[in-house]
């Protein structure tokens, strides 16, 4: 679901109607990222901006705000642009080692073991303990109430 036909196609208008069902439902939320959780699809998916009650990853997962490759295709384009309209010129080694930079960095920090160090998770979880895991949230999340839904307007 990316790409110009993607847009064309409404893309942007349908994900507004996912991410405003997700941030209204009052139904307890548990999210398990399974690969890459980036960018819009992120809070599409219940990140945690929209505090589901547990958020669990596992080992093989990446979460950022863009995949590496692109954050470093956008901020080389960014530095060459001012590198040219300062009439300097940005030799490819240099593109290249400063792409290369943000990449390894983008690894670095998108890693669940990041993530969790910081408590921005819930914990990493083996893949073959995840329905055992979501049992016993689920059986967690029957102690608190349900609070009635508050959608706003949906567009059609």
């Amino acid at each position: 679901m990316v790409g110009s036909d993607a847009e064309a196609n409404g893309i942007a208008k349908n994900g507004a109607k996912l991410v405003t069902a997700v941030s209204c439902a009052q139904v307890p939320k548990f999210t398990v990222i399974i690969g890459g959780s980036f960018g819009a699809g992120n809070y599409g998916m219940c990140g945690r901006a929209y505090s589901p009650r547990m958020l669990y990853m596992w080992p093989n997962s990446r979460i950022s705000v863009m995949g590496g490759e692109q954050a470093a295709g956008v901020l080389a384009q960014v530095k060459m642009d001012n590198f040219e309209r300062s009439g300097k010129v940005w030799e490819t080694s240099e593109s290249e080692k400063f792409k290369g930079e943000i990449i390894k960095k983008y690894e670095h920090e998108g890693h669940p073991y990041f993530s969790s160090a910081r408590l921005w998770d819930d914990g990493i979880i083996d893949p073959k303990d995840t329905r055992k895991v979501l049992g016993l949230s689920l059986s967690a999340a029957l102690n608190s109430p349900i609070e009635d839904d508050q959608f706003g307007i949906f567009r059609m």
